[in-house]
């Protein structure tokens, strides 16, 4: 069991900032709409649902991602299940997740129901069709160890100049060792270093545009 919390300082009260990393959690130029560009559009979500769908990502943090996964999923209205995974090393504590996601009044729906299923543990939790499995420790050490394969990954560690372990070499290996054929990876960041270690893992890797103030972004898919 993880005993690491995310320590956090509150921009206006609303944007929560990682202490450990000095990085926003999510975008100071709109949090769902980069959400909405970079890891669903970036996985070609939601035409893709469909059947026994699943999504991982490395980093949880106020679950901004998942709400934005379990919405359009809801939203497709295709027939079939979603199983989202998360690797997350530093948790937010219930409290810390509602605040800073009540940025986000379109979620609301969503996300009490999450706040109300973490403020009892942070695990696995059934919300009907969608399942929601964070994983907490060191992803260099959870994400290789786990058994689970992926059709779509959410990349959305910290900045790679800020939390460079989420980002290197052996990691993006482990997530291609954990990617189904055909399935596909986004990110925000267009860093060299990350698409050359997605390349070498076996992905087909693009640079596309970026949102905000983000000129690229990154896009990748494993071969079938």
């Amino acid at each position: 069991m993880n005993d690491q919390k995310a320590k956090l300082d509150w921009r206006d009260g609303i944007i929560p900032v990682s202490q450990q990393f000095d990085d926003p959690y999510f975008s100071l130029a709109g949090g769902l709409d980069e959400t909405a560009h970079v890891f669903l559009a970036g996985n070609d979500l939601p035409s893709r649902f469909g059947g026994a769908f699943r999504i991982a990502e490395t980093g949880f943090g106020t679950g901004l991602n998942f709400l934005a996964a379990w919405r359009s999923f809801e939203a497709a209205g295709r027939p079939g299940t979603l199983h989202f995974t998360s690797f997350e090393g530093f948790p937010m504590s219930a409290r810390e997740m509602g605040q800073a996601l009540s940025a986000f009044p379109d979620l609301a729906p969503w996300a009490d129901q999450l706040v109300r299923a973490v403020a009892q543990r942070l695990g696995r939790h059934d919300f009907g069709p969608v399942t929601l499995e964070v994983i907490l420790g060191d992803v260099r050490q959870t994400l290789p160890a786990w058994d689970g394969r992926a059709d779509a990954w959410f990349l959305d560690g910290f900045s790679p100049a800020k939390n460079p372990e989420m980002w290197g070499a052996g990691l993006m290996a482990a997530v291609a060792r954990h990617t189904a054929p055909g399935g596909t990876a986004a990110t925000y960041t267009a860093a060299g270093h990350v698409r050359r270690a997605l390349a070498n893992a076996g992905f087909d890797v693009v640079r596309a545009p970026g949102y905000g103030t983000k000129r690229h972004m990154t896009r990748a898919r494993m071969p079938a």
